[in-house]
């Protein structure tokens, strides 16, 4: 099933601008969120940190770090309010892209077991497990495993 074209709806690099409203997006999406810096060093670092807007409003964004063949996505998101709607899936598709036009073979990411929502577009997009990197992230109660994952290009 193909996603309905969003009016408005484009990709474009993240700028200095943006990452005041990333950062407050990911602060609202996560309970161990990126910080400004965070995303700030990734931008300096010169990552391919790319936004999801609609009309002028940020509703998703990306860091892929590309090195040498690879690339790692490392931090993927779209606004609650935007998902199921193929938002995730066209910017993940873009990101792949990025990662496709830069040489890398292939992407790499982790999420969270517990993020189904995320489990289930990665693996209709193609990824699939490689490894477990075990208690990866805080979690609420001591630290939580990550799924890693990979999709060949």
């Amino acid at each position: 099933m193909s996603a309905v074209p969003i009016p408005q709806l484009h990709y474009r690099r993240m700028r200095a601008s943006d990452l005041a409203e990333v950062a407050r997006l990911e602060k609202s999406l996560y309970e161990f969120p990126w910080s400004l810096g965070n995303f700030r060093d990734s931008v300096t670092a010169g990552y391919d940190c790319w936004v999801a807007a609609h009309g002028d409003a940020v509703i998703g964004y990306a860091i892929l770090m590309v090195a040498l063949d690879e690339a790692h996505l490392l931090n993927f998101a779209v606004a609650p309010e935007w998902q199921n709607q193929g938002v995730g899936r066209g910017f993940l598709a873009h990101m792949v892209e990025v990662a496709r036009d830069a040489k890398a073979q292939i992407v790499y990411l982790e999420v969270r077991p517990s993020n189904a929502a995320a489990r289930h577009l990665y693996r209709k997009m193609g990824f699939q497990q490689i490894a477990i990197r075990p208690e990866y992230y805080p979690a609420a109660h001591g630290r939580e495993d990550a799924l890693f994952l990979g999709l060949t290009l």
